[in-house]
């Protein structure tokens, strides 16, 4: 019997079959983003050892949920990129991001570690479309030395690490600030009227940040028993 199957004609079971091994559905939330080499995913996955990762990758792999690249000039590395079926969980992964921020998140923990470029996916999960109704806009945010940006089309984004060419706003913030903004449930916005965030730009896209993404309020899971 393969330990690794539920051996359930069912298509949650099937779908755990293939990503709910540990670190698996991290490993693709790492590759929504964007390619990744070997040594990127070690970086951004603390606790997960190189045995291990080169398993789960391989596992990937022949599932056919990601495969090997050759990043573009003037890298030319090996890379790990998802196929159009690991692409495709995409969805799924930021449905989990959004419980997470309602029912899991609260005050870091002191063992837990963080990296300013989970943002980016943070940025998709927040996002809020109604609020972006005729919005043409590129936002560049700045976590310490961490750079990244968001297109805004029309109540759709695209959120990408690294700079934008030309940005309409730009928003710095301390990854300490950013921290206090993802626990108690604040937006940008937020952070930038109390001085814990700076923002520079047309003035219209700063107007038009209000909204565009909304961390929803920490919610107790022991004590809130009611549905809706």
């Amino acid at each position: 019997m393969d330990q690794r199957s539920y051996n359930q004609y069912c298509a949650t079971a099937r779908t755990l079959d293939l990503v709910g091994e540990r670190w698996t559905l991290l490993l693709i939330r790492e590759l929504l983003t964007g390619p990744k080499r070997f040594g990127d995913l070690q970086a951004s996955l603390r606790g997960l050892g190189t045995g291990l990762l080169a398993a789960r990758l391989k596992h990937l792999e022949h599932e056919g949920l990601a495969h090997k690249i050759t990043l573009p000039p003037p890298a030319r590395t090996p890379a790990y990129a998802l196929t159009r079926a690991g692409e495709e969980l995409g969805p799924a992964i930021l449905a989990l991001a959004r419980w997470g921020l309602k029912w899991a998140m609260g005050e870091p923990r002191a063992t837990e570690t963080f990296h300013p470029g989970w943002a980016v996916l943070g940025l998709r999960a927040c996002f809020d479309p109604d609020a972006a109704a005729g919005l043409h806009a590129v936002y560049e945010f700045h976590i310490d030395d961490e750079v990244f940006h968001a297109r805004i089309h029309d109540k759709t984004i695209e959120a990408l690490h690294g700079p934008a060419q030309h940005p309409d706003a730009t928003i710095t913030i301390s990854r300490a600030a950013f921290l206090r903004l993802t626990g108690q449930g604040l937006t940008f916005a937020d952070a930038i009227e109390i001085g814990d965030a700076s923002a520079s730009g047309d003035s219209t896209a700063l107007r038009r940040l209000t909204g565009l993404f909304r961390l929803p309020p920490p919610h107790d899971r022991k004590t809130d028993q009611t549905s809706s």
